[in-house]
């Protein structure tokens, strides 16, 4: 079979195409997650454009807003939380030996006294090297986000910078949609035009679902650990629970590793107050609050909801685990809208 000149011209503009995007994946990052910022905050600006509030000043006066609530936040909590968590970190090593110790206690009271078995056990409850072992992957996952290898001043630069092109694409979306769909043919622009509304509406629905709901897990979590006895370091806990549940799926048991060391350190039943806890709030966040705040936006399944955030974190670290889910969600609706509806209607018809 001959190959055309067509086809190895085609071949080739798609290799260097890939090359090209390849070499540009910092930017079509920071482009994702400009979208998505931008996404979260049109409601807002929409509702301001409808008040006949320019569409700039609209988006200027919604930045100004999230700049003023989380700095107010930072100023009413933020010594609080910082103090707390410098705390907890200073007390991290006495409260792992005593874990360590009571672990021993219990393999004893099994039976088990065989020094291979004993020294193989040691090992593995080596608690002070797992500790500085998650720290140093945790470390590497936040550097891999958004390929920050180039340290904070580098992180810093990529925020201001998505949220600087967020601001642009608020500012102009419907001339910038307009000039997207102007390349493709007719029918396919006003097809590709009619997505975007949906498309921004569920993405941003779903990043304002998670971070109502960790809103409200948060707080849960520090009333519900100062009920119990850990007022101490109950604020600290609940924000790293708090901010951890944003992820989805596996959030949840990294923010209740923390809580549940310092009540297995604090002894009595406080650590099964604290575990009856959490699987209680687990399970308002899985059968109410998720399917009323985020799922019903979404319309995943969960399954793909899953691999978008293993996916997200093997590629982009913390940062895919919050993006990609959105993202996917988006080309769900174009998934819906283009094909699987014209299919289903082209098959009904044709029965």
């Amino acid at each position: 079979m001959s190959i055309s000149f067509r086809n190895i011209a085609l071949i080739a503009i798609t290799i260097l195409l890939i090359l090209l995007l390849w070499q540009l994946r910092s930017l079509l990052v920071i482009l994702m997650i400009s979208v998505v910022l931008a996404a979260t905050l049109a409601p807002i600006v929409d509702c301001g454009e409808k008040m006949r509030i320019p569409r700039w000043l609209g988006v200027i006066l919604a930045y100004l807003s999230i700049i003023l609530i989380i700095t107010g936040g930072g100023l009413v909590i933020g010594p609080t939380v910082i103090a707390q968590i410098e705390r907890l970190l200073q007390k991290l090593p006495g409260y792992l030996d005593i874990i360590t110790n009571l672990t021993q206690s219990l393999i004893i009271r099994f039976g088990i006294t065989e020094p291979q078995a004993l020294n193989l056990i040691d090992q593995w409850l080596d608690l002070q090297a797992l500790a500085s072992w998650a720290v140093r992957s945790s470390q590497k996952v936040i550097l891999s986000s958004l390929g920050l290898t180039r340290g904070i001043v580098g992180a810093i630069f990529n925020i201001l910078l998505s949220i600087i092109l967020s601001g642009y694409l608020l500012a102009g979306s419907k001339k910038l949609i307009k000039d997207f769909v102007s390349i493709f043919p007719s029918p396919w622009d006003a097809k590709l035009e009619a997505q975007f509304p949906p498309m921004s509406d569920r993405m941003g629905k779903y990043i304002q679902g998670r971070i109502l709901v960790s809103l409200i897990l948060g707080v849960a979590i520090t009333i519900g650990l100062k009920f119990i006895g850990i007022s101490e370091f109950a604020l600290g806990l609940g924000v790293i629970a708090g901010f951890t549940n944003l992820i989805p799926f596996f959030g949840p048991v990294i923010g209740s590793i923390p809580a549940l060391i310092v009540a297995i350190a604090q002894g009595g039943l406080t650590f099964w107050w604290v575990l009856l806890l959490f699987v209680i709030i687990q399970n308002v966040e899985t059968y109410v609050l998720d399917p009323l705040l985020v799922g019903s936006s979404v319309e995943i399944e969960p399954l793909y909801q899953l691999l978008a955030v293993l996916g997200g974190v093997q590629v982009l670290g913390i940062i895919g685990a919050l993006i990609v889910p959105p993202w996917v969600a988006g080309a769900g609706v174009v998934l819906e809208n283009l094909y699987l509806k014209p299919k289903l209607t082209k098959e009904n018809a044709s029965s």
